[in-house]
């Protein structure tokens, strides 16, 4: 069961989200970076920012908030680059894959879904974003295994050290730890490369 640790947050985001939105109701939408002709909004970053503050139950406050800006627009520029690959390479998910992906990344970070869905609501940060950021995961590592995973290799060696490391892990979950990490290694490279050559630009 998901509980969050602390009210003051939830306040916190309420007080946050309502000067932006009484103060002026155009700064919501109001363009803060582009990416390859792609917009990011400042609506966009503070959803984000909020996501990620309930996802990882943290609270923002004014000491980490600057930090979780900054986080949240380098996410979502990492996102629209990688939107770009997937189109690219026009892959695709069923409804199947998404709730799978979903249960299993519920599970893995010990969250319950309807419980964090109503601190979602609390928050004003509409579903779809976590959706969003889900479904745009699932097709990014479909895209690093369709291009990569013929080219990973496992020797002996790696999987002893891994099992070395943990030793009630089996040999097959030692080789998949291998195969993951060689994969995560040619995701950062791809990302790295794709921020390089991008057209970043703040307003």
């Amino acid at each position: 069961m998901f509980f969050f640790k602390s009210i003051s947050f939830s306040f916190f985001i309420f007080i946050f989200t309502t000067c932006i939105i009484h103060s002026d109701t155009k700064i919501e939408h109001k363009i803060a970076v582009i990416v390859n002709e792609e917009m990011i909004t400042s609506f966009d970053i503070i959803q984000r920012m909020k996501l990620s503050a309930i996802l990882n139950r943290i609270n923002i406050n004014n000491q980490n908030n600057q930090i979780m800006i900054n986080n949240a627009v380098d996410e979502l520029i990492h996102e629209k680059l990688k939107k770009e690959k997937i189109n690219e390479y026009e892959m695709s998910i069923s409804e199947n894959e998404y709730i799978e992906f979903e249960n299993n990344f519920f599970m893995n970070n010990n969250l319950e879904k309807n419980a964090l869905i109503d601190i979602l609501e609390l928050n004003n940060v509409k579903y779809s974003v976590l959706k969003d950021f889900l479904e745009n995961e699932i097709l990014w590592n479909k895209l690093i295994n369709n291009l990569y995973f013929r080219l990973t290799s496992v020797s002996d060696m790696e999987i002893d050290e891994i099992i070395s490391k943990n030793p009630d892990i089996t040999l097959e979950q030692a080789k998949n730890l291998v195969i993951k990490r060689q994969l995560d290694l040619k995701s950062s490279k791809m990302l790295r490369d794709m921020l390089n050559e991008a057209t970043v630009e703040y307003k």
